[in-house]
């Protein structure tokens, strides 16, 4: 296994930033070991919804986890606002960092993560793995 950490600014895009350094390092399996920092705008696809979900305000990154590759990533975040009200559901593009968010990622080499539409399953495109 291998790591990389890196901490986004003011302004960056979460999901955005997160998918460009997977193409920049060429990731092909690996997932959020940690993700903290805060945001100004927060963009989620809920459970069972297929619309997204927009947010304003200041928000904490409470949790962040999932799957990433350039093949196809998964991530969920929650966040909670300045009453402690936490909401969470699917990261999509859009959420704005505040002052930070430090992001750290575990690489597993040995493998590739892909995401493919299996029959008789959920519908959705679905993590798939293969050895190398």
């Amino acid at each position: 296994m291998n790591n990389y950490t890196f901490r986004l600014k003011p302004g960056d895009d979460l999901f955005e930033s997160i998918e460009g350094f997977v193409r920049e390092k060429n990731i092909e399996a690996g997932c959020v070991l940690s993700g903290v920092g805060s945001l100004t705008r927060a963009v989620l696809r809920l459970a069972n919804r297929e619309f997204h979900s927009e947010y304003n305000g200041h928000f904490e990154i409470v949790s962040l986890t999932g799957t990433v590759s350039v093949h196809g990533s998964h991530l969920h975040i929650s966040i909670s606002d300045g009453d402690g009200k936490t909401i969470g559901g699917h990261l999509v593009p859009g959420c704005k960092i505040y002052t930070t968010a430090e992001i750290v990622l575990a690489v597993f080499p040995e493998v590739v993560y892909k995401r493919e539409l299996l029959e008789n399953d959920s519908g959705y495109e679905e993590l798939v793995v293969y050895r190398k």
